[in-house]
This record gives structure tokens, C-alpha cells and sequence, in this order.
């Protein structure tokens, strides 16, 4: 069985960057039958909030992205504590010393020498009386877990075949010296406790793979799931923004939470992100189509830029053809179908519907209209008797140039920007019976009298 997981933390917001791998995450499980685990890395106590948490979920529901499991970190602390403490047991895990200034200029020696700044492993060497004189002093432990001797490669499901050499990296640290467990540990532990077949996640991870598959074969043992194979993983290059800068979750980032507020469409979004990136032209594609469709062979291996304008025109395709009913509580008060059906194929965004429903219900600024008073005056003259309908344009506009002898923008223009005070718009066959005629007729005696 398929399983794999999105794990935010409820730090932030969720971006368009949060979005497209809980995306890619959601089209991959059920393109092949699997499961979405969704799992809150809740560890950060300081910066997460409960509106944060509240607003993964509201923004996963709102995208159309449902998930077969929930879990979280914070009750797994017991968890992770029993694996360190097996890992302790096989000298995997060893307790080191060094405050921040020590390691500093330990980096900086090395680097004055031209070498990698590893740490050496001075840990390991102390003896057991003076890490107890370490601790009589008041210093506690963090600890570093043992990376193996060689590489580290995996096959890579986007950026293809990758590999690290150990001897390259530090043994990283897995636990404060408070007892907080890290990222790297608790991902590798849950991964495996929940079996998790597949990673898909952003290239930012990378560096971070070879470490966490040496890391997973050392607590596999200690499990229900020793014989699980290793999951295979997916690096999705990162989305740039505009000038190419990185999008990121604090700094410059664009968030779910603004794009609903700017009226764009949830379809609009995962339509755009299930392609970016990849060989295949967005699309106005529903989620079962994109879901039929997927394969994470077609993300290359290169940055995709976040183009808003790109998105826009998706939204626009959306809005054009969406339903009265998929919208209609979105709506002002009061809109009908008729409106909709008339304004749809105006909008880039549905908020731009309220600007519409107040030229046909409300009031509009008097527009200039310097040396049009003729037309105007021939229009109120020939006004058609009510009801209006789907014709009355046509009829209307054709006596007005026979009165007048106006035609083509002459004749149009005035009449649009009295009528709606905007210089185009949705068709003003469809507009017209919408005002109606006590409202037109109103609009245009401030020019004629």
C-alpha cells in the first residue's frame, strides 16, 4: 500500500510552496490507490499557534485536499525518548559538550585550513569521569547521532540518482541539550512507525536524505517494521518568485490565506501547482482529471517560477465557466443567475463581482461626459418600453443611431459609461435588463437636462 505523508508545522500560514507538496503528496497516494497521512510537526512550542493549526486544515479543506490519517508529534514525545534511549544503548547516539563559541571556532579553524567544517567527533574520546565532570560543572548534554562510514545514495523519483559522502557531513544533532528532540530524528521515527513508502518533499530536504535513511536503518531494528524497506524519495525544486528569488514561509511569501482573500479559485490554484514545474502546460482541470493524469516523472529538475499573471488567467478560465450555484454564496446578497451568467465572462477575480452588482442595483459616480449630450438625449428619447430583455440592446441602440446618425464607438461608448460608468465590461445586452429602465433612465437625465 502506497502511504505518504504532508507534515507542516503550525509555525505559519501555508504558501503556494506548503500547498504544491501537500498537492503532489495527495495526486500521488490516489493516483495509485494509497493513503495521505497529514502530520503536524508541533514540536516548536514557541512558535506555533492554534490558528496556525486551524488554518492547515481550513486551507487543505478549502483546496479539495483530504487526508486518510491525522497525527502529531506532540503526543509522541514518550516515542522518540525510548528510540534515543535504544540508539544510546548501541553508541549510535553519544552525548556531546561544546557550547556554540567552542564549535564556532572549531568551524573556523578548520576552514582557515581549507577543510569542510565536520565536527570531529571530540565527544567520543571523553572518558566517562570527565563527561560526569562535564555535567558536575553544570553543562548538559545535546546529543549527536553517528553517521556511518561511506556514502549515503538513494535514487531520487525527480532529481535522479544522489549521494553523500559521510565523512562530508557532521553527525547531526538529534537532541537538545533541554531534551527536545529534532526534526531529523522524530521525521525518521514517525516515518517508519507509520509506514510511510514514499517522501515527497522540497529540494530544501536534500541534504538532509542521506542522513535520514543512514538514520533509519539505525532505529529500523527497534521496531515492529524492521524489515520495512527504506522510502523512496522525491525532491520537488523549489518555486521562485517572480524576479527568482526563493518563496519562503516568513519572508515574501505568498500565502493561501491572501489568495482566497483576492478571490482566486481553489480549483485555479491546484490546477496551476499540480503543473508547475513539470512538462505539461496548466489547464483548467478538475481534481479527478489531474488526478488521472499524474506523474511525478513529469517534474524536472529545474526551479519553476510562481507567475502570478499565469495564475490569473487560469482563474479567469475557471470563473468563466463555473456554475450560479458553485458561486452563489460567494455573491452580494441579492444576485441571481441572470447577473452571474451576464458578468462571468468578465472577471478575473469573483470579487470583482460586487463592483458589477453595484452597477446594476445601486448607484455609479457621474462619469465625464463632456459633448455627448446629443446622444444621451436621442437615448432617453428612444428608450424601449419595459419589460427588457435579451434583445432590447439591439432595438434600442439601432433607433438611437437613427436618430442621431452615431455609430461604432460613437455610438457605444457614451452609452456604456453612462449606463455603468465603467469603459468596458460584460455585454450590454445582458447588463441592460439588469439595470432596468427606471435606473437608466435616472443615469442618463444628468446629461440631457
Amino acid at each position: 500500500m502506497i502511504k505518504v505523508r504532508f507534515a507542516p508545522s503550525p509555525t505559519g500560514y501555508l504558501h503556494v510552496g506548503n500547498a504544491r507538496a501537500a498537492l503532489v503528496n495527495f495526486l500521488f497516494a490516489r493516483h495509485q490507490g494509497g493513503r495521505l497521512l497529514l502530520r503536524l510537526d508541533d514540536t516548536d512550542t514557541e512558535r506555533g499557534r492554534p490558528e496556525y493549526e486551524q488554518g492547515i486544515y481550513d486551507d487543505l479543506h478549502w483546496l479539495g485536499i483530504a487526508w486518510d490519517e491525522t497525527a502529531r508529534q506532540s503526543d509522541r514525545l514518550a516515542r522518540y525518548d525510548a528510540i534515543a534511549e535504544q540508539l544510546k544503548a548501541t553508541a549510535r547516539l553519544y552525548p556531546c559538550f561544546e557550547n556554540e563559541d567552542e564549535l564556532a571556532a572549531k568551524r573556523a579553524a578548520l576552514i582557515r585550513r581549507k577543510l569542510p567544517p565536520v565536527y570531529d567527533r571530540a565527544a567520543l574520546n571523553m572518558t566517562a569521569a570527565q563527561r560526569e565532570a562535564a555535567e558536575a560543572n553544570g553543562k548538559r548534554p545535546y546529543w549527536r547521532f553517528k553517521l556511518s562510514e561511506g556514502v549515503g545514495a538513494w535514487q531520487d523519483l525527480v532529481l535522479g540518482g544522489r549521494s553523500i559522502k559521510f565523512g562530508a557531513v557532521s553527525d547531526p544533532v538529534l537532541i537538545r541539550a533541554d531534551g527536545t528532540p529534532l526534526y531529523t530524528f522524530t521525521s525518521v521515527v514517525d516515518d517508519l512507525d507509520m509506514g510511510i513508502t514514499h517522501i515527497i518533499r522540497g529540494e530544501d530536504h536534500v541534504s538532509n536524505t542521506a542522513v535520514q535513511i543512514d538514520l533509519f536503518e539505525a532505529i529500523a531494528p527497534f521496531t515492529e517494521r524492521a524489515a520495512t524497506p527504506v522510502p523512496r524519495f522525491a525532491h520537488l525544486p523549489l518555486i521562485s518568485g517572480g524576479e527568482g528569488e526563493k518563496l519562503s514561509k516568513r519572508i515574501g511569501s505568498i500565502s493561501l490565506k491572501s489568495l482566497r482573500k483576492d478571490g482566486i479559485e481553489p480549483g485555479a490554484i491546484t490546477a496551476y501547482l499540480a503543473r508547475l514545474g513539470t512538462n505539461k502546460d496548466p489547464a483548467p482541470l478538475p481534481l479527478a482529471s489531474l488526478i488521472e493524469a499524474f506523474n511525478i516523472a513529469d517534474f524536472g529538475r529545474s526551479p519553476p517560477r510562481f507567475d502570478a499573471q499565469q495564475l490569473l488567467a487560469l482563474n479567469r478560465k475557471f470563473l468563466h465557466h463555473l456554475e450560479f450555484s458553485a458561486v452563489q454564496e460567494r455573491l452580494p446578497a441579492g444576485a441571481t443567475e441572470a447577473f452571474w451568467q451576464a458578468v462571468r465572462g468578465n472577471l478575473d477575480l469573483l470579487n470583482e463581482a460586487r463592483r458589477w452588482w453595484q452597477v446594476v442595483s445601486g448607484d455609479i459616480p457621474l462619469p465625464d461626459l463632456a459633448g455627448e449630450a446629443a446622444i444621451l438625449r436621442a437615448a432617453l428619447d428612444t428608450m424601449p418600453p419595459a419589460p427588457w430583455g435579451a434583445e432590447t440592446w439591439k432595438a434600442w441602440t439601432s433607433a438611437i443611431a437613427a436618430a442621431t446618425g452615431a455609430k461604432g464607438k460613437a455610438l457605444y461608448h457614451p452609452l456604456r459609461l453612462a449606463l455603468t460608468g465603467e469603459e468596458q465590461g460584460p455585454e450590454m445586452a445582458a447588463l441592460l435588463p439588469l439595470i432596468g429602465p427606471d435606473r437608466v433612465m435616472a443615469r442618463l437625465r444628468p446629461f440631457v437636462v
